[in-house]
């Protein structure tokens, strides 16, 4: 097996079959699974071009995953909002803010399972005042970095600065502004609903 550190090459032939560079045997999908849950790092590539189609292949194992399951991880509502995302304005703000957004919630499960780790030998009274203690902390910290992810984008939500610019570019931009301020503002509003 490779390194954690260390970047193995798969490569995806014309069959649809992968081979580990790093292992020199054919890997499944599920395999690959496996290799992201143990936090090896992977690049797919095309066997025949070269070209690196690790995007194309997470995306199918996700697929899979939600498919195999049953239990869903995306709910119709993001792949909707997702979805909506794709040639618009906003495109370009998402990845950088879902990858932050991901990044402080992997974070935060980390922080809680310590915890939650800590608290063996405790009374089950203390362990559930705790667990529920930690669950309402949680919830306002990833509130608190969604608003601020959210204020960093859109200089019209309170709080957020405002941007100056000289009167004839604002009359030339209007409509582009007033329709990214909407957008933006809806984006605040399914996100205030969430943290409700």
């Amino acid at each position: 097996m490779a390194k954690k550190t260390d970047t193995t090459i798969i490569k995806k032939y014309a069959n649809r079959r992968l081979y580990n560079t790093g292992t020199s045997s054919y890997v499944t999908l599920e395999d690959l699974a496996t290799m992201v849950k143990n936090d090896e790092q992977f690049t797919v590539q095309d066997a025949k071009s070269g070209e690196d189609i690790t995007h194309s292949v997470l995306t199918q194992i996700i697929f899979e995953q939600e498919a195999k399951t049953g239990q869903t991880m995306l709910p119709v509502s993001v792949l909707r909002q997702l979805i909506s995302f794709y040639g618009d304005q906003m495109q370009m703000v998402v990845p950088s803010y879902l990858e932050h957004s991901m990044a402080a919630f992997a974070n935060e499960q980390a922080q809680m399972r310590e915890q939650i780790t800590s608290m063996v030998g405790k009374s089950p009274i203390d362990v559930i005042a705790s667990s529920q203690e930690m669950m309402k902390e949680q919830t306002q910290r990833n509130m608190e970095i969604y608003q601020k992810a959210m204020r960093m984008f859109n200089p019209f939500i309170p709080g957020g600065d405002q941007p100056e610019s000289a009167p004839e570019a604002k009359a030339e931009n209007s409509d582009d502004l007033k329709s990214m301020k909407d957008q933006i503002a809806e984006m605040q509003r399914k996100l205030d609903q969430m943290g409700n």
